[in-house]
């Protein structure tokens, strides 16, 4: 049985992948600054394994934070960047590894509109994070290519599940509380994905190499998440405004400064559709999602 490396399994996503290695009886080794087998700061330390590692499964990073000052925008480069770092160090003596999976994010194409962005896009991410996890898949290709072994990137977008982190966590606190506002129509489109449908596709991983997006191929509309996720909780759908109300709000807020819950950057991605397309995992890689609309159920 092939021995698996997961970082970040006490992260959102990191869960959800271990529950699914487990539950195919893989022996695990979970590495991350606490309560993981190995407790170590990747930004800051370079492990030492005393079993052979087969298969690296890479989730641990800084996101779900909008930066505010330099330190934090360090922070960034420092996990995602010299962590991933540290990790590949670890591994350069390393004869038995296989295969390693490197989870990023849809953030480094840098786009704020646009449909069907196919991995082909050019990678201009201009924030932090996008930036630290191009250079992170870069680091990971470079060793792969080098040392010969299999490895996939995942691109994600939104991540549904259980009690989420980030902005659909901060939406469905808002529509609890009642304080949620839908801005006009609210019908352009996000791409998102559950998060068990991205555990369940990783263990598939192991002997392919290739970068993906995966995304559950729907894209609903803020419309749709808002109402769907009202009726779950048995709340009214929420109160909608004008864009130009909520235009002004934003303006306020970019005078109130990171303290303000809205701001024209916020609000331009707000209003903005942005769909990446997830074809070239359905064909290379059987990839089947469930909607997140039709299972908003799993994420509240």
């Amino acid at each position: 049985m092939n021995r698996v490396l997961l970082t970040g399994a006490n992260g959102f996503l990191g869960t959800y992948i271990e529950k699914e290695l487990r539950k195919q009886n893989y022996s695990i080794t979970t590495l991350g600054r606490k309560n993981s087998i190995i407790n170590i700061d990747l930004s800051k330390e370079v492990p030492l394994f005393s079993e052979n590692i087969n298969i690296v499964i890479h989730s641990a990073g800084k996101a779900h934070v909008i930066p505010k000052t330099e330190k934090e925008k360090k922070d960034f480069f420092l996990v995602n960047i010299q962590g991933t770092h540290n990790l590949i160090k670890s591994l350069e003596s390393s004869t038995s590894l296989k295969s390693f999976i490197f989870i990023s994010s849809v953030s480094v194409y840098g786009l704020i509109k646009g449909n069907d962005i196919t991995e082909d896009y050019p990678l201009n991410a201009y924030d932090s994070y996008g930036k630290s996890k191009i250079e992170a898949e870069k680091l990971v290709k470079d060793f792969c290519k080098r040392k010969n072994i299999n490895f996939c990137i995942i691109r994600l977008p939104l991540i549904a599940g259980k009690n989420p982190p980030g902005n659909l966590g901060s939406m469905i606190k808002s529509l609890k509380k009642g304080t949620y506002l839908s801005i006009g129509k609210a019908n352009v489109k996000k791409s998102m994905v559950m998060a068990e449908d991205v555990a369940k596709l990783i263990p598939e991983l192991f002997d392919k190499t290739g970068i993906y997006n995966l995304t559950d191929g729907y894209h609903p509309t803020f419309d749709e998440l808002e109402k769907a996720i009202a009726v779950a909780i048995n709340k009214k759908n929420p109160l909608k405004i004008h864009q130009s109300f909520a235009w002004a709000l934003a303006k306020t807020g970019d005078l109130l400064g990171n303290k303000s819950p809205i701001n024209s950057e916020k609000l331009k991605k707000i209003k903005s559709e942005l769909t990446f397309s997830d074809k070239k995992a359905i064909l290379e890689l059987g990839w089947q999602p469930i909607k997140v609309i039709d299972n908003i159920d799993k994420i509240l």
